[in-house]
């Protein structure tokens, strides 16, 4: 049986994606309530949008993340 090694390149790639979930997870809750504590400015609806769309690409980029993270411990690269 043979063991499977990291790759090393592809966990890089896979932390990388992590942290740009992470910036994301701090940046789009933070525009969320900037937005929705300013209801009245005439910012609210372009900075709510960015906020909402911010948060949904950080889950995004969390889940690509976790599963190139994956790929490079359990893929099998002999193909």
């Amino acid at each position: 049986m043979e063991t499977h090694k990291t790759n090393k390149n592809i966990l890089v790639k896979g932390l990388k994606k992590m942290g740009v979930a992470l910036g994301g997870m701090f940046l789009g809750p933070i525009l969320l309530h900037i937005a929705l504590s300013n209801k009245e400015k005439p910012l609210y609806i372009p900075i709510l949008i960015l906020g909402g769309t911010i948060c949904a690409l950080a889950v995004f980029f969390a889940f690509k993340g976790i599963n190139t993270v994956l790929d490079s411990m359990f893929k099998n690269n002999n193909s």
